[in-house]
């Protein structure tokens, strides 16, 4: 490469965002061109793409440069796709969880409660739009995908993949609700983080971007051999951040997964290590929606005392050292392997 990686990745996300913006500005004022009152939802559809890391994006488009295909305005759309997804997701995971917050901001539930003052039932109302906001993201994310100008014989490649990524990604989220309050345990937590997370923010997108590039079954082996256990190390550094984090970085509360006793690895680990008077303890508090910041650094200081944070670093370490020696496999461009590379590391080493 003949610039540095980081100026690499601020100038890709640039393009990404100017794909986003303007594709999700026209769909927002074709939606509030119906009638004025649509006028905050529009808002809404438009937030939930105004910043982000971009990288399934990201991913998206070095699965297809790594199956030796040049840089390409049309693949740049495609893979902006990738971020309508994800934005869809959030807006929904927000709904799901009750997250007040998203990058500093009020999430699209709260912030459409002022927009149905005469409901009779205003916090009903809003989860309902926002559950349509939601709705609607993953719509334009597949008319951006088609309508990427790709030549159709590519996006067919690719196009049965988009059923595999809404199907795990669906399993995922119910497979967190159904263990939300069950007893921890790390192995489902695990599986939770590779539906949920890891296979629609690293692997799924290097696939699809691989289908349209014609990859071979060898490269798309490899795809998943180093997308999997990134994206497992990208979702359990969230874990980690939703706790231990600084709000001020991550933009979100750091209550949420404790207040909803959500199966994280984080919790898992805890719980197994922890003894009869740490379980009694921890029981006392999660799960509260009234826990206060002493309650949540007590829930932290039994998680320290056992060690449990250290041992998810260890798992986020050991993921990426598995993902950098699967990336090593493959016969793929150096500027491919050197993105990727730093792409694992900005997944997993992060602050927000």
């Amino acid at each position: 490469m003949t610039v540095t990686e980081r100026w690499e990745s601020v100038a890709f996300r640039a393009r990404v965002d100017e794909v986003l913006h303007r594709f999700v500005a026209e769909e927002a004022d074709l939606l509030a061109a119906v009638d004025p009152a649509l006028g905050p939802v529009a808002e809404q559809v438009e937030a939930a793409v105004a910043v982000g890391k971009r990288l399934r994006a990201a991913f998206c488009y070095w699965g297809w440069r790594a199956a030796r295909q040049p840089d390409s305005d049309a693949l740049v759309r495609a893979a902006a796709s990738m971020e309508l997804v994800h934005a869809a997701a959030v807006v929904h995971d927000d709904l799901i969880d009750d997250s007040p917050l998203r990058h500093g901001r009020p999430t699209a539930h709260v912030a459409l409660v002022g927009s149905v003052p005469h409901h009779p039932r205003p916090a009903d109302a809003a989860r309902s739009l926002a559950m349509l906001v939601g709705d609607l993201l993953m719509s334009l994310a597949g008319q951006l995908f088609a309508t990427s100008g790709l030549p159709a014989a590519y996006l067919g490649r690719a196009r049965p993949l988009w059923a595999a990524l809404a199907r795990d990604l669906i399993a995922g989220e119910c497979l967190e609700i159904l263990h939300t309050g069950a007893g921890p345990d790390t192995a489902a937590s695990l599986k939770v983080i590779r539906y949920k997370t890891a296979k629609y923010t690293v692997e799924q997108p290097l696939l699809i971007g691989g289908a349209l590039a014609g990859a071979c079954g060898r490269l798309r082996e490899g795809y998943s051999s180093y997308g999997l256990p990134l994206g497992e190390a990208f979702q359990l550094r969230d874990d980690l951040l939703g706790l231990f984090g600084d709000t001020r970085q991550t933009g979100k509360a750091n209550s949420d997964d404790v207040r909803g006793h959500r199966p994280t690895a984080l919790l898992a680990e805890t719980w197994r290590i922890a003894g009869p008077d740490e379980r009694e303890r921890l029981r006392a508090l999660l799960g509260r929606h009234d826990l206060d910041e002493e309650g949540l650094e007590a829930v932290r200081e039994v998680m320290r005392r056992l060690g449990a944070p250290d041992r998810v670093e260890s798992m986020i370490a050991a993921r990426v050292e598995e993902a950098l020696g699967a990336l090593q496999e493959w016969d793929a461009p150096a500027p491919a392997t050197a993105a990727l590379t730093a792409l694992a590391h900005s997944a997993a080493v992060r602050l927000s």
